[in-house]
């Protein structure tokens, strides 16, 4: 993870690398790169580097105070790797790169189309050209559920 002075007034850019993006990790110790899942667990683990409560400090803000912080992608010809566009959280980046540099594992077994992320293939399916449309009885209006 790399750390730039943001174009954006007052937040800090960060630069998660493509590993860190697919990781089901989101907080990392700074010491040591170990992953965590919850900033709760990562507080726990940095007591066991015995470091100054100062440092400790610093290597909590992975993610600085709510507004503080953008987020930018690592794909250098992708409009969110200019700082002037990054994401203002990680879940927003970790979904971009995803959807839009990550494996196509979902399939949608009615047209074929693929998805990075499973709730992405869900929000398909209900719209899904391949879906029965039923007419209703009293008005005629066409709906699919």
């Amino acid at each position: 993870m790399r750390r730039k002075k943001s174009d954006t007034p007052g937040a800090e850019v960060v630069a998660l690398t493509a590993e860190e993006l697919v990781a089901t990790n989101r907080f990392f110790c700074e010491t040591c790169r170990k992953g965590f899942q919850r900033e709760q667990n990562l507080r726990l683990h940095l007591r066991g580097h015995n470091i100054p409560s100062e440092l400790q400090r610093r290597a909590e803000g992975v993610a600085p105070a709510r507004g503080r912080c953008v987020y930018v992608c690592p794909v250098e010809d992708c409009v969110y790797h200019d700082p002037a566009r990054a994401l203002g959280d990680i879940t927003g980046i970790k979904k971009h790169f995803s959807r839009k540099h990550g494996e196509k594992r979902w399939e949608c077994e009615r047209c074929g189309r693929m998805y990075a992320l499973d709730s992405d293939l869900r929000a398909h399916l209900k719209t899904c050209p391949g879906t029965q449309i039923l007419r209703c009885p009293t008005c005629g209006e066409d709906f699919t559920r």
